[in-house]
């Protein structure tokens, strides 16, 4: 770790620990994707990594909280998201290490569970109402502010600036005379797909929040981002998201969207000579093709026995370029065996039917919007896992929209004290009563007010 990277991990812990709730989650944020992947610091074997830091210092910081208030960590109590990532985080660890049979990888899963347990646990208290879920899509649109005019600059040089942090040179890959600029992150996929599926957050920003100055700041960000990284699966990913806002007005019947998407794909599988994946080949954008994420797909079918319990490590004696889990549905598979990758697809699942749940139960258009871009933004993810596995910074904000959709789907914290208020204004002027609604600890609405408003007219009338 250079000296500069060591002083802001420092600096950014100092601010976690003294900064109120609202705002501890700012310099996690900066930190984590503003700095070059892989540094760390290595201590008696142990390897300190930024975020590894960060985490254990945001730990420490819950741990005060708790000790010196009685207030529940977790807004809601536990989701089926919160569920199904813990199962799925703990089943691939779990089979990594039975897999491996070794002290070495019990240090090493040990240190990959504080980081996702860790930052997933921290997000998820961090994040406790509406202004928390905008004041972090606000710093992600600073985030992405700064990576689009880094990322131009080394898309146009040559010159990727953060090589001046991480103290060694960082040069970009060229395909096809057209440079892929990566930013601080591992590759130019994972930091396209880092601006493509925060488009639709920026909507949400745009459209619920009334801060149209950040949101057009995360546009465009976001955009140059993607565009930049010059790689298909991110620009895939990014049409995905803007495709999603656009079905706002058939938001009403997603299930025959749905049906005749998989008739669609049972269509293909008939009239096609190869697998229907093989259909990923003919997605061209940026160059280069699909090919070999396809015979990945292929090749995991045909060995599905070798990785079913517990994953496997020969993928790479499959054939041509298996050896890249370019896909996150196989890399689930290949690392943690069939029980973490059917946890995986319970996290989307889950994810998608609390989304649609509180969409539909949403009084106000607003609301609905709300709901409605933070789908997109999880088809967004999900289009991109057809051709990328996260594993560096991308990992992390795979981890944090998880928490956030937890919380927007669940807790009762999230309607804004002044909504609140103005629905008892409304009350009081019908004569229903001074009292304020009473929301109940785990309301069947998502926002929490239709439950309160429910138990208020059950007072009236008796």
């Amino acid at each position: 770790m250079t000296p500069l990277i060591l002083a802001a991990t420092l600096l950014a812990a100092v601010f976690l620990l003294v900064l109120p709730r609202k705002y501890a989650a700012v310099p996690i944020l900066l930190i984590t994707f503003l700095t070059p992947f892989g540094q760390q610091i290595l201590i008696g074997g142990a390897h300190f990594y930024v975020i590894r830091i960060i985490v254990i210092v945001g730990i420490c910081r819950l741990s005060l909280t708790k000790l010196s208030s009685h207030r529940a960590l977790f807004i809601g109590g536990f989701s089926g998201i919160d569920r199904a990532f813990y199962l799925c985080a703990f089943a691939e660890g779990a089979a990594f290490i039975l897999r491996e049979r070794a002290s070495a990888a019990v240090v090493y899963q040990v240190g990959l569970w504080l980081n996702t347990f860790g930052l997933y646990f921290i997000f998820r208290c961090l994040i406790q109402n509406r202004e928390d879920v905008y004041r972090l899509i606000k710093t992600f649109a600073f985030v992405v502010a700064v990576l689009g005019v880094c990322m131009s600059y080394e898309y146009l040089t040559r010159v990727n600036v953060f090589s001046y942090l991480a103290g060694h040179t960082i040069v970009p890959w060229v395909r096809d005379g057209r440079v892929r600029a990566q930013g601080p992150f591992a590759v130019s996929i994972t930091a396209g797909a880092f601006g493509a599926t925060l488009l639709p957050l920026f909507f949400v920003l745009w459209r619920t929040a009334k801060a149209r100055l950040w949101a057009s700041v995360g546009f465009a960000g976001a955009s140059v981002v993607a565009v930049t990284s010059m790689a298909s699966t991110p620009i895939t990913g990014y049409l995905a998201g803007i495709l999603a806002l656009c079905l706002w007005p058939i938001r009403r019947k997603m299930r025959s969207v749905r049906w005749a998407i998989a008739f669609a794909i049972l269509g293909l599988a008939l009239v096609m000579k190869a697998p229907v994946w093989f259909v990923i080949t003919r997605i061209n954008i940026a160059g280069g093709n699909a090919y070999d994420r396809a015979t990945l797909i292929d090749q995991t079918v045909r060995h599905f026995w070798e990785w079913w319990l517990v994953g496997t490590n020969n993928n790479a004696n499959w054939g041509f370029f298996t050896w890249d889990g370019c896909n996150q549905f196989v890399a689930e598979g290949l690392a943690g065996g069939g029980g973490a990758l059917v946890f995986f697809v319970m996290i989307l699942c889950q994810s998608f039917d609390a989304i649609g749940r509180c969409r539909k139960r949403a009084k106000r258009r607003r609301e609905e919007w709300f709901f409605w871009g933070l789908g997109a933004a999880l088809f967004s993810h999900l289009v991109i896992f057809l051709g990328v596995d996260y594993f560096d910074q991308m990992q992390l904000l795979w981890f944090i929209f998880l928490a956030m959709l937890s919380v927007a789907t669940l807790s009762p914290g999230l309607v804004p004290k002044r909504v609140l208020e103005r629905s008892d204004d409304r009350l009081i002027a019908k004569g229903l009563g001074a009292r304020r609604p009473v929301l109940a600890s785990k309301p069947s609405g998502c926002l929490g007010l239709e439950a309160g408003m429910r138990g208020l007219n059950l007072r009236n009338r008796t």
